[in-house]
């Protein structure tokens, strides 16, 4: 190498300019690169340049642009955890405003602030409400949904839902048209068939508003479930009315055709939902048989599988609401018996935290949304909107309750019916399905300027005055405990009681129904969709096994046994005997005997009903939690061998007696394991 380096002493300077020409000719465009090789003379210059024109290797650069979006949608998430966080941690402002009023607040002034600084705020746009924020409420809502006073009462929420959101909506849309008629007004161009479309948008109760308020004043479970109930059902009334009216506005005139197929619509919209919901529902108990072995990926499934029904039925133009109802209905009694405990504690965590940061994000959007306007404001026709949305709506609970205590053992009274009437209250989903109007609408900016006086006084001024109300007329609240294990026996019996009544009048009522459901579920249905032995296994039973292992645990940390043991003798006097095996569904029961006389019938479980706000643990989760705090994992291992020592006493005879007694046996597990 030094001998080729003293033959040709320039030939490293020659073959760094080749390769550096080279370089650049690739890089740069044909034209550009070309004289390099048409002259020799101008290697040197082109040197000059390169080192002249070369920049210093970037130590820290700054891209907003790259990351904007998502930038920007953590920062807004953020922003609403911590209103939510500050909200919380004031007792006395949490006591007496909503916090959805306070969110809406912040909207106000983060919009404001945007808009001060120049810049334009942020609209809640209708496809990211719709698709995005919406679906984690109405699926929490759903999946946890009481099946039995939901049942019990599903005609008086359907009457709500139906017959009175279209009360609602044609004595709102025929006295806003009458109203436009009048020259002083300065609306006579607004049509009939507009004022019907602006009475279907405003007149349905939103179930976000209801979540929001009704959850903090903690209303007895009928009237929460009638409120609750109506503004989930509603969502197929309020599409259809809203899909043809604003057809019929576009066509201008409507024969009894199109009424007549309105109808079917409305019938498509909402079965078509359901049918849809309940398909995923049965596909997400189904495929939960096999997840056994992988347990990690078994929350997903159900969120997947709502979130597909939810997207299948808005893709036919069905109700997405009503599918999540179904979907979360249908699958939860079976994918929770195939789930592990950690995937359902999983489920309920990851709903919580999804629909409160959902819910937050909507009401701090409607707040900016509110100073991004464009608006146009008339203080007879948006004041006239406000009081006949309270108008119509006492006149229709009034009206519909006279004829559903007709029909109903338990009568709805005057304060139930002004609970009802007075929480009816409207939010985002009026919003979005005003913001949905089509630029050209002429009335546009005045119908969303309408919609959001009427929002915020329903949310403000009813959300706040609510509390104070239902305190003053002293409404039955909401039990903070479930019922004890005898009034749920008694419930239950009286449940077959009933049937064996209506089987021997010859009526076949709800009971009837509901027997022959259960018995159809029990026989055909979780054969098919609950993993292993499970599905013949009684409720009362599987029940009864959690209370059991609770209470096992908690006997053995504190060291308390019955006192019903037989006396004990020496292991020295034990001498070695033959042991018979028993079957595997023999040492189940053994088990389940020996289990059940740890029992201690006196004591009630702890229970607390589901809030959207507060999570507790699971028993089993409270169990563990109180033994690793208290004790330490020695101590607990310590104490669990004892009392499998004194358990085993149960089926132990002494060796020096020469005749045991009748019935009682020394026996050996196959599995090795003693309880």
């Amino acid at each position: 190498m030094p001998a080729f380096s003293c033959a040709f002493p320039g030939c490293r300077r020659d073959l760094l300019v080749i390769v550096l020409v080279v370089f650049v000719g690739i890089g740069l465009p044909i034209e550009a690169s070309a004289p390099a090789y048409q002259s020799h003379g101008t290697e040197g210059s082109h040197l000059t340049n390169i080192t002249n024109t070369k920049k210093a290797f970037p130590v820290l650069a700054v891209n907003y642009e790259h990351v904007r979006k998502p930038f920007e949608i953590a920062l807004w998430i953020l922003l609403a955890l911590l209103m939510k966080l500050g909200f919380h941690l004031i007792p006395r402002l949490s006591g007496v405003v909503p916090e959805s009023c306070l969110l809406i607040v912040v909207g106000l002034l983060v919009g404001g602030l945007i808009k001060v600084i120049g810049e334009e705020p942020p609209v809640l746009d209708s496809q990211l409400f719709f698709l995005c924020l919406l679906p984690p409420i109405i699926l929490d809502a759903g999946y946890f949904l009481p099946i039995r006073p939901f049942t019990e009462n599903v005609g008086t929420i359907l009457v709500f839902a139906v017959i009175g959101t279209l009360w609602n909506t044609f004595f709102m849309g025929g006295l806003l048209y009458a109203l436009c008629q009048i020259e002083s007004v300065g609306l006579s161009r607004v049509d009939l068939l507009a004022c019907l479309l602006f009475g279907s948008i405003v007149s349905a109760v939103d179930p976000v508003a209801v979540l929001a308020v009704f959850e903090e004043i903690h209303i007895n479970e009928l009237v929460h479930i009638l409120v609750f109930g109506e503004s989930l059902l509603n969502d197929a009334v309020t599409v259809v009315l809203y899909n043809l009216f604003e057809e019929f506005s576009k066509v201008g005139t409507v024969t009894v055709l199109d009424v007549f197929l309105g109808v079917v619509c409305f019938f498509v919209v909402s079965l078509g939902g359901v049918l849809v919901g309940a398909i995923y529902g049965f596909l997400a108990a189904f495929t939960s048989r096999f997840t056994s072995h992988t347990r990690v990926i078994e929350p997903l499934f159900v969120f997947l599988y709502s979130y597909m029904a939810y997207l299948s039925s808005e893709m036919f133009h069905l109700s997405g609401i009503m599918a999540l109802i179904a979907c979360g209905v249908v699958m939860r009694p079976y994918v929770e018996a195939n789930i592990s405990h950690k995937s359902y504690t999983t489920i309920k965590y990851f709903l919580k935290m999804w629909s409160s940061v959902s819910e937050t994000l909507i009401f701090i959007f409607l707040g900016v949304s509110t100073v991004a306007g464009p608006h146009a404001w008339n203080w007879t026709f948006v004041i006239t909107t406000v009081i006949l949305c309270l108008v119509s709506r006492v006149l229709g609970v009034i009206g519909l309750t006279f004829i559903i205590n007709k029909f109903r053992i338990v009568k709805l009274t005057k304060k139930d019916q002004f609970i009802v009437a007075y929480g009816g209250l409207r939010g985002a989903i009026a919003f979005s399905l005003g913001y949905l109007l089509s630029n050209s609408h002429q009335m546009r900016h005045l119908f969303l300027t309408a919609i959001i006086t009427v929002i915020f006084f329903t949310v403000f001024v009813q959300g706040m005055t609510i509390r104070p109300l239902v305190e003053l007329l002293a409404v039955k609240k909401k039990k903070e405990s479930k019922p004890s294990i005898n009034e749920e026996i008694h419930t239950e019996f009286l449940d077959h009681l009933l049937t064996g009544v209506e089987g021997v009048c010859g009526h076949y009522g709800h009971y009837h129904w509901k027997e022959k459901l259960n018995r159809f579920n029990k026989t055909y249905v979780k054969r098919w969709l609950i993993a292993g032995e499970n599905f013949k296994e009684p409720e009362l039973i599987a029940f009864y096994r959690k209370m059991e292992l609770k209470q096992a645990i908690m006997m053995v940390e504190s060291g308390q046994l019955p006192s019903a043991l037989p006396s004990t003798v020496s292991m020295q006097n034990i001498q070695p005997r033959v042991i018979p095996r028993v079957s595997k569904k023999r040492e189940e029961e053994i088990r389940r005997i020996l289990r059940s006389n740890l029992q201690n019938n006196k004591q009630k479980m702890r229970s607390r009903s589901y809030s959207r706000h507060t999570l507790f643990d699971a028993d089993e989760e409270d169990n563990v939690s109180e033994v690793r705090l208290r004790k330490t994992k020695m101590e607990m291992e310590r104490r669990v061998s004892v009392m499998e020592r004194r358990m085993s006493h149960y089926l132990t005879v002494p060796a020096n007696r020469e005749s045991p007694r009748p019935g009682i046996r020394r026996v050996r597990f196959e599995s090795g394991f003693q309880c």
